[in-house]
């Protein structure tokens, strides 16, 4: 087990990708998810599972995430109006805004929820960072997922 609180940065696709890893299975309420216009800032705060620390402990903590350069906020099957409802989050994905061979880093950043919910975030360029604000607990349970 390890005490040590996470922080990390992405700044393009293959750092988005170790951010999801870290936030697969996540959890966190409805009104915890915020976007602020004026600061082009999408913030959340979330329960994270510590997937880094192996079968060695089960444990979850408290975990902000940022994304800047944030555009414009849409939503999929989430009741937003539901602040206490929570979410589980799956992925967090991008899709290049541009040509395959464009120099644009803008995109499409979604995080994907489980029971189809998703919170699609359009950015100019990749600029996320993911910080523990808590010390670890012990989890009810560790995450499995259906194969199929």
């Amino acid at each position: 087990m390890t005490n040590t609180l996470l922080t990390l940065a992405a700044e393009d696709a293959e750092d988005l990708e170790i951010l999801s890893a870290r936030l697969q299975d996540a959890v966190g309420k409805v009104g915890d998810f915020k976007f602020l216009p004026k600061a082009r800032r999408f913030v959340a705060v979330l329960n994270r599972f510590q997937w880094e620390n192996g079968k060695k402990g089960d444990q979850r903590v408290r975990a902000g995430l940022h994304f800047d350069n944030v555009l414009n906020v849409r939503s999929k099957n989430i009741k937003m109006g539901a602040p206490g409802a929570i979410l589980s989050l799956l992925a967090i994905r991008f899709t290049p805004g541009g040509a395959a061979d464009s120099e644009n880093p803008a995109g499409l950043v979604e995080l994907v929820f489980s029971g189809g919910g998703v919170i699609a975030l359009d950015v100019e360029c990749i600029s996320a960072g993911l910080a523990d604000v808590s010390g670890p607990w012990a989890a009810r349970g560790r995450p499995s997922h259906e194969e199929g």
